[in-house]
């Protein structure tokens, strides 16, 4: 078999839900890399939330063999999660390949994130083979998506290949085209090691496997290698092949994918886009591109029952070693105790970490309000980064405050144009360009401020435009804001838990409905509540819970109006003592609420 000529990397990029696990199952079998009997749908989804919620969180890879014309093939299939949190992991898997599929559901069209991931890809000099997936269902539309796809691509019509992953249509001729249009890899292997890492995955027994491609050299079992970006090295204890089940193998050469074990246990010395060399006969230099994952959203993680907290360090650490871009430190809160301050990729990358802390570790928690980082400019001429409102400097020492800002691309139906509109312009959006993709599909790009998508964007979006619009965004770097820190005061005690860095604009209306959504969730005590919102010392908004009140007077038949108000006098008295004593509790809905305020 002719090494180099006879391998192909690539990988499937698609929208989410447009069915690009159930095309790889499909691949599987056809190669017979997948046996009938080992056969479950989407088998690379092999975490139980992703097989829930129907998405890949982590990527996996995976070999293939393939027989054309007489010859044997070795196709690696390096497959990318489609959501936006993971485009960082989604762009080092890209740099690994040679080829791509660009897997395009033909009942609903080309949405935003292929296009994002399409332009990766063709950043990276991919060949790109248009697939058109779910042709089985009635619904489909191949002659309208086709258009699209040709106009996105620029290929031809028959270039496009019809398949459907469910009922395998279509399979074989992917396949032959794999084959055919995507080039091998090129790369000298006599040169210097040069491989690089695209993922990671934790094993509690043998510690943390790195996935590598190699672009020069070879790698044999027991070499002392290095990683380039941590400048740590290690000794090569195994090396092999990803099939379903891992295959040794003594030497791994230019253009092979493959995986190393060298008992590595902390996870932060393996970062995905690093570069393995030799450490005696090191490559010139690593392999461009590599950056530390940076988190975009905050938010604190505080156990339930204050006793857990070691509990759930543990439970951190154990996920910080399946999924290297999650950040955490400890931090305390008054009104919750000892806890973490998390930086997540974004919502979704948020959501699963709360998912998979209740499901695989059974820990029960609260999460606070979620913010982004700011840069606060001080007054002497320092830069502060704060994650956190409590962090924010006094006001007279702020010169000004600046916080991140993305670029937003939503795709719609034409229909929906001016309610996406309304809801960006309302989140601070500016509109930067409107371009129609066919006559009935419009794409928007806005420029607005990530903390504004934070809280329920996306939700939003999704119920306006009936569920068509497709959402997709990347950081564009920093600008001033006019932000302040919103605080509640119960009794005039802070809560800073509750606390948000807010637009100054909207500070009035948000601490107006957290004060009545807290009216509704804090139970009546003995004495008046106050609740507050504050600007600095300037209060906003004023809710009060009254106290309970036995009925003193009940007894007092007729006679004079004062024997009335000696009694309510009294008890007047007694509340106030009551209310300098008293504490209020903040139940653990009213954190929710105010997460969920809208």
């Amino acid at each position: 078999m002719k090494r180099m000529e006879n391998i192909r990397n690539f990988c499937i990029i698609a929208h989410i839900d447009h069915g690009k696990s159930t095309l790889a199952d499909q691949l599987l079998l056809k190669t017979g890399a997948l046996s009938e009997r080992d056969f479950q749908e989407q088998v690379l989804d092999d975490m139980e939330l992703e097989r829930e919620r129907g998405i890949t969180i982590k990527s996996h890879a995976i070999q293939m063999e393939y027989r054309y014309e007489g010859e044997l093939y070795r196709l690696n299939l390096i497959d990318t999660p489609g959501h936006v949190d993971f485009s960082y992991e989604v762009s080092r898997s890209i740099a690994a390949c040679e080829g791509a599929l660009l897997v395009v559901d033909a009942t609903q069209g080309i949405q935003a994130q292929t296009i994002s991931n399409l332009y990766l890809a063709i950043d990276h000099d991919l060949e790109i083979i248009p697939v058109l997936n779910k042709m089985d269902l009635p619904n489909a539309m191949p002659e309208e998506v086709k258009d699209q796809i040709v106009e996105l691509v620029g290929c031809e019509r028959e270039d496009i290949l019809e398949a459907s992953g469910k009922t395998g249509m279509g399979v074989d001729r992917i396949l032959e085209e794999i084959v055919r249009r995507i080039p091998p890899p090129k790369g000298d292997p006599e040169a210097p090691l040069q491989a690089l890492i695209f993922d990671s995955v934790y094993n509690p027994f043998r510690g943390i496997y790195a996935y590598f491609k190699v672009f020069n050299g070879e790698i044999r079992t027991g070499d002392h290698v290095k990683f380039v970006a941590t400048g740590r090295d290690y000794v090569a204890d195994e090396i092999g092949v990803l099939k379903l089940r891992n295959e040794p193998r003594e030497v791994l050469r230019a253009g092979d994918v493959g995986y190393i074990i060298s008992g590595i246990k902390n996870s932060s010395e393996v970062k995905v886009g690093d570069t393995i060399t030799h450490v005696d006969r090191p490559c010139d230099k690593a392999i461009e591109g590599f950056e530390d994952v940076k988190p975009m959203v905050f938010a604190g993680i505080y156990p339930v029952d204050a006793d857990d907290y070691e509990e759930l360090r543990a439970s951190m650490e154990k996920l910080h070693l399946n999924d290297a871009s999650l950040t955490f430190e400890p931090e305390s809160s008054a009104a919750l105790g000892f806890g973490f301050r998390c930086g997540f990729l974004g919502l979704l990358h948020m959501e699963i970490i709360q998912e998979r802390l209740d499901r695989e570790f059974n820990m029960n928690v609260i999460t606070t309000v979620p913010n982004v980082s700011y840069k606060v400019y001080t007054t002497q001429g320092e830069v502060i980064e704060v994650h956190n409102p409590s962090g924010l400097p006094d006001p007279t020492h702020i010169d000004h405050i600046e916080e991140p800002y993305i670029t937003a691309q939503v795709i719609s139906k034409a229909e929906f144009v001016g309610p996406i509109m309304k809801l960006c312009i309302d989140k601070r959006g500016t509109l930067k360009n409107q371009v129609y993709l066919t006559s009935d599909r419009v794409e928007l790009t806005f420029e607005m401020p990530l903390a504004e998508i934070v809280f329920d964007f996306y939700d939003k979006l999704k119920s306006i435009s009936k569920g068509y619009a497709s959402f997709d965004y990347y950081p564009s770097g920093y600008k001033p804001a006019s932000l302040v820190r919103l605080d509640i005061l119960l009794n005039g005690e802070m809560v800073d838990a509750l606390s948000t860095l807010i637009h100054r604009d909207y500070a009035y209306s948000f601490g107006r409905r957290i004060c009545v959504k807290l009216k509704e969730l804090i139970p009546r005590q003995q004495f008046d509540i106050a609740i507050q919102a504050a600007i600095g010392s300037k209060i906003i908004a004023r809710e009060t819970i009254k106290a309970l009140r036995k009925d003193v007077t009940a007894k007092c038949y007729g006679g004079d109006i004062t024997r009335k108000r000696k009694l309510l006098e009294k008890q007047k008295k007694g509340k106030k003592r009551m209310r300098q004593v008293g504490n209020v509790e903040v139940p653990q809905q009213a954190f929710l609420a105010v997460l969920k305020l809208d």
